[in-house]
């Protein structure tokens, strides 16, 4: 298959998968993937063109938005030790940029606190009596 049969296929699979939201998830993202090597796609080369082909096509791949969020995570624990309210309301707001309207502010909190207990990057500056993280996490029924 030539590489341009392989762009054509993975662009008429994610049309199918994101068809409705623009989104493709990591379950989405692992069937495309699994295509394209049925198509003799090596793994790094049909993360690239399925890359480009989503940027193309204005579709939004949820581990494009988590690698982004958990570089700016794990940036914002080195500098400052912990994760303050601020830092954590900074990330979100640039993980809904970067969503771009496909999921909404829930969700993407539901993301980086999935993220940060994933990671180990889930110490954060709490008050005396009061632990916004904590509180958080039970609101979102996460943890």
């Amino acid at each position: 298959m030539t590489p341009d049969d392989v762009k054509t296929k993975l662009l008429k699979e994610i049309h199918l998968r994101g068809y409705d939201d623009h989104y493709i998830d990591r379950n989405e993202e692992r069937e495309i993937l699994q295509i394209a090597l049925q198509l003799g796609v090596g793994m790094e080369a049909a993360r690239a063109e399925m890359a480009e082909v989503c940027v193309q096509s204005g579709y939004v791949l949820e581990t494009a938005v988590i690698r982004a969020m958990s570089e700016r995570l794990a940036a914002s624990v080195e500098s400052a030790g912990a994760l303050d309210r601020e830092g954590f309301e900074r990330i979100v707001a640039e993980g809904v940029r970067l969503v771009s309207g496909k999921k909404g502010d829930r969700d993407v909190r539901v993301m980086l606190v999935t993220l940060m207990e994933d990671t180990g990057h889930n110490r954060v500056k709490a008050g005396w009596f009061d632990n916004w993280y904590r509180a958080l996490k039970k609101e979102l029924g996460v943890g």
